[in-house]
């Protein structure tokens, strides 16, 4: 199983950024996935998550800024991400697990959002 998420770089304040998750090797469409971020001298953190009914289960410090959609036709999934602010940098892991709050087994290598002027 792989899981290779892309999309990131530098964003403006206010600006907006659609990150990637491909899944390689593991049935989306039976699974959940969800997005992390980890930023430089913090602890992980959990974002969003999307269970494989459709049902969403989101932090509520992104709420309203941030969202989370599949296409598993495509084995994708992306995370929309509105609003970006400065305390948004940080190295952002997609990670699928069978039911959001449950353990995440298979983990993408993260990819980096800078949020500056």
């Amino acid at each position: 199983v792989q899981l290779q998420a892309s999309g990131g770089g530098l964003v403006q304040p206010g600006g907006s950024l659609r990150l990637s998750c491909a899944v390689f090797g593991l049935p989306l469409d039976s699974n959940a996935i969800g997005w992390f971020r980890q930023a430089p001298g913090k602890e992980r953190e959990g974002l969003i998550c999307s269970n494989y009914d459709g049902r969403t289960d989101v932090s509520d410090f992104v709420k309203g800024r941030f969202s989370i959609s599949r296409d598993n036709a495509k084995s994708t999934a992306y995370l929309q991400m509105n609003n970006l602010k400065p305390e948004d940098t940080a190295v952002y892991y997609c990670a699928t697990t069978p039911i959001c709050a449950y353990e995440y087994y298979y983990w993408g290598q993260g990819t980096l959002v800078t949020v500056s002027s």
